[in-house]
């Protein structure tokens, strides 16, 4: 059982290709034999006739690869083995009997193979029929008869093995064959569709003997219900009755025929293959071609089999798919099963209707990625780039809505932009003209996606452009050019872009939105103007009033979408720190208390807008924990801050944790000066022992020392050397660094050592960025200074230490050169120095 399923997965053309081994190999062996040399020889000479045979086969195999033909040369494949076995023994006890038996099984296999090619030319059948007869007739005992011609021999053999049928033939009528193809069960049908094959190949069926239509219909019918193999029969059979005969194929045009033909496209590959190649053969009448596409999953079956594995099925699909893409409509259904080209052929090449009518289906499909990417690739972009340019009202609007619809695809974009279409869209935009009205909002949504791409910045007045037509423009125009604003200002190299914005007025023109009451479009400003205030901090304040700045707090208040509430809070975090008069007016706007309750309430993983919302508002309160004002830091810390932070230093993003840890390295700095010595006399009570710091060496309190060990926050800023992100790093490091100041770096030291962060701070001396390395390097100084930990920790830091002083610049060499002699590897006086 396992060895047939194996034959079963093997190619056609390894199953013939084995055969011919195994028959040259029967042939070397029955030459090289030294029992009975006569017969083995006329054996063998027998065999050599084989290997041209299944040449041809093998050449034809894409056509020929069929389960009887298979069968066969199994079948014939396991006659040659035992041959093989026969020539290669020594010992036979008639030899002579059993390579007469042997030579009449091998007979018999080509026997099967030729009832089985029936369906192949006559040249060949006549090249096996020919074979199979000498190897029948074959005698080893001096009366081999071998002398009939060819054709004789091949008629004999044929007419041997498919003996029963004619035989029956002449005892059965036409009437008996029509009434069982008509009402015979499968088995009694399989037998009158070989009779009736007979009777087309003696004539029988072009003589009037038999009703073709009635015939056709009984076939037609039967193609419905009956098995597969027998379905396979009808349809090979209905295409040698359709062969070249155009009379014949009349009768064959009726909508539930092609139905049923219709139906086996969605069957085995064999009957499918079969089917495309009948509806090919009937489609050279109109009325075919007409009744084919009409007829349901015709199409979207003839696309998945041109998308298909099978070569000859595939290549038939496409020659049925383009002769009915004549139709417009067959067109549109094969674009509908994601089958383009035609589409884009009457794009190309249609009259005028025929170009909208493809446009306008293509700007309402449901499209995938691959689907846009599959249309930009056949060529859809540029003609519909030139109907929108020269074509006339009707045609201007459906290409510009299928190019919407196509211009999603980052690729596709890229075809606009090299089709020059921009300057074709902005001129639209600023036409009055009414009649064009309608075409301002595709146009828009297209430069919108257009934007997206760094290529616009080649043309750098589009966004000054663009910025004139805001208050011209409806609202769904205006989001448009909003989008298209913000996508060119964001692009890396867009800085000449922004600076030219901002001289053209740009804050002056977008912050009355602020009061928009189109959440859509107050949204986009506010995400435009967060990107225009990235690079013009110091600028922001000319611009942004109080009312200004109300008008955003009030938004980051009562928005409940976090996309626009990071985008208010983000312009706040870019109005300079150091500005009182802005920070005053956010503290009467109680935005530190409200951002303390978003941070408190935020899922920092629940989305990227969420996440940018966080990351602005730990960036804004960096201005409440300045280390220069210890009255605006009381006032944060009372509001539950440190927690918060502390809490902000384990969430996933690196740019949250480094403005955290920021902020706690503004309050560490004046932990030291707020700390409540143990021997001072304006003690009144005591505090208890647990207040006691050993970093500071005093009493600390969170709440009014600001302290980082109380807090709970050195072991998460350990922790964070370990991040990734440089920033994160160097932030972490700036924080525990507030605790070696030079009254209490070695109770700092001591504290950082017990938590285990020495090594964490070595291993930060890897990240190879110059800030980090710097800060770091400044406190292994400090913590090797201390005997212990320079004994502990010294021979893991200076491989390290050296790789640094050989790699760094200048400017760390010194720095390094300091460590290295805290480590006592190299001399204070070095020219590292």
């Amino acid at each position: 059982m396992k060895n047939k399923e194996n034959m079963e997965k093997r190619e056609f053309s390894e199953l013939v290709s084995t055969m011919n081994f195994l028959a040259d190999e029967v042939v070397s062996f029955g030459k090289k034999t030294e029992i009975e040399v006569d017969a083995f020889s006329e054996f063998s000479m027998l065999v050599e006739k084989l290997p041209p045979i299944l040449n041809e086969l093998s050449d034809n195999s894409v056509v020929l690869d069929k389960p009887s033909i298979r069968k066969s040369l199994e079948s014939l494949e396991n006659e040659l083995r035992r041959a093989k076995a026969l020539t290669k023994s020594s010992n036979l006890r008639h030899p002579i009997k059993q390579i007469e038996d042997m030579t009449h099984d091998i007979g018999r296999s080509l026997g099967v193979l030729l009832v089985a090619s029936l369906e192949v030319s006559i040249d060949f059948r006549e090249k096996i029929g020919t074979l199979q007869r000498q190897m029948m007739n074959a005698r080893f005992d001096g009366s081999s008869s071998m002398t009939s011609s060819p054709k004789s021999e091949f008629f004999m053999s044929e007419t041997r093995m498919v003996g029963e049928i004619e035989e029956e033939i002449v005892h059965v009528s036409i009437d008996d064959v029509i009434l069982q193809l008509k009402n015979g069960n499968d088995e009694e049908f399989a037998v009158s569709l070989m009779r009736l094959k007979e009777y087309m190949r003696s004539g029988k069926l072009d003589g009037g003997l038999i009703n073709e239509e009635a015939t056709i219909a009984f076939l037609f019918k039967r193609l419905v219900s009956c098995k597969a193999d027998n379905r396979l029969s009808i349809i090979q059979l209905l295409r040698s009755i359709a062969f070249g005969n155009d009379e014949k194929k009349e009768k064959m045009v009726e909508v539930e025929f092609l139905s049923a033909v219709v139906k086996s496209l969605t069957r085995d590959s064999e009957e499918r293959r079969e089917a495309v190649g009948l509806l090919l053969d009937l489609s050279n009448l109109q009325s075919v071609r007409r009744r084919i596409g009409r007829i349901q999953g015709c199409i979207v079956m003839l696309v998945a089999i041109l998308n298909g594995d099978d070569p000859v099925a595939s290549h038939d699909a496409a020659k049925l798919l383009d002769i009915l893409s004549s139709n417009n409509q067959n067109a549109l259904h094969m674009a509908e099963a994601g089958y383009f080209r035609p589409l884009v052929q009457y794009l190309k090449e249609g009259s005028d209707m025929n170009k909208i009518l493809m446009a306008t289906s293509l700007s309402r499909l449901e499209l995938t990625d691959h689907s846009k990417l599959t249309l930009g690739e056949d060529g859809a972009i540029e003609p519909l780039v030139k109907m929108f340019i020269t074509g006339k009202l009707e045609s201007k609007l459906s290409s510009l809505n299928a190019l919407q619809n196509l211009s999603s695809l980052t690729e596709n974009v890229q075809r606009l932009i090299r089709s020059g279409i921009t300057g074709s869209l902005l001129q639209l935009l600023f036409s009055v003209t009414s009649v064009l009205m309608t075409l301002r909002e595709p146009a828009s949504a297209i430069l919108a996606r257009i934007a997206q791409s760094e290529s616009i910045l080649v043309n750098e007045d589009v966004a000054q452009q663009m910025l004139s037509l805001l208050n011209l423009s409806s609202p769904i125009i205006q989001g448009h050019l909003l989008e298209a604003l913000n996508s060119m200002s964001s692009h890396l190299g867009a800085s000449k872009v922004r600076r030219k914005m901002k001289e053209k007025g740009a804050l002056q023109l977008l912050l009355p939105f602020l009061k928009e009451n189109n959440i859509k479009i107050r949204c986009k400003v506010l995400n435009l103007l967060y990107t225009l205030s990235k690079d013009m901090t110091d600028e922001l304040t000319e611009y942004l009033d109080e009312s200004h700045i109300f008008n955003i707090v009030n938004i980051v208040s009562s928005s409940t979408s976090d996309s626009e509430k990071a985008a208010a809070v983000g312009i706040l975090s870019n109005l300079p720190a150091s500005d009182k008069k802005v920070t005053d007016i956010l503290k009467r706007a109680s935005l530190l208390q409200l951002l303390i309750s978003i941070l408190y309430s935020s899922n920092a993983s629940k989305s990227p807008s969420t996440n940018n919302l966080i990351e602005n508002a730990t960036g804004v309160i960096n201005r409440f924990t300045n280390s220069s004002d210890k009255k605006l830091q009381l006032v944060s810390v009372q509001h539950g801050v440190i927690p918060l932070l502390v809490k902000l230093l384990s969430t996933s993003s690196p740019i949250t944790k480094s403005r955290a840890a920021n902020s706690l390295a503004q309050l560490s700095q004046n932990s030291l000066s707020l700390r409540k010595c143990r021997k001072s006399r304006w003690l009144c009570v005591q505090p208890s022992t647990n207040a006691y710091c050993e970093v500071h060496d005093g009493y600390c309190f969170v709440n009014s020392t600001f302290c980082l060990v109380k807090a709970g926050a050195v072991s998460q800023l350990i922790e964070m050397l370990e991040d990734k992100e440089k920033e994160a790093v160097e932030a972490s490091l700036v924080a525990l660094s507030t605790l070696l100041q030079d009254e209490i770096w070695e109770n700092g030291v001591n504290f950082i050592a017990k938590l285990s962060g020495v090594q964490a701070i070595i291993k930060s001396l890897e990240v190879g960025d110059a800030k980090v390395q710097e800060k770091a390097l400044w406190m292994l100084e400090k913590i090797f200074k201390v005997e212990e930990h320079r004994v502990k920790y010294g021979e893991s830091a200076q491989v390290v230490l050296i790789d640094l002083a050989q790699k760094s610049d200048s400017r760390l060499k010194s720095t390094v050169a300091k460590v290295l002699a805290e480590l006592e590897l190299l001399q204070a006086q070095s020219s590292y120095f």
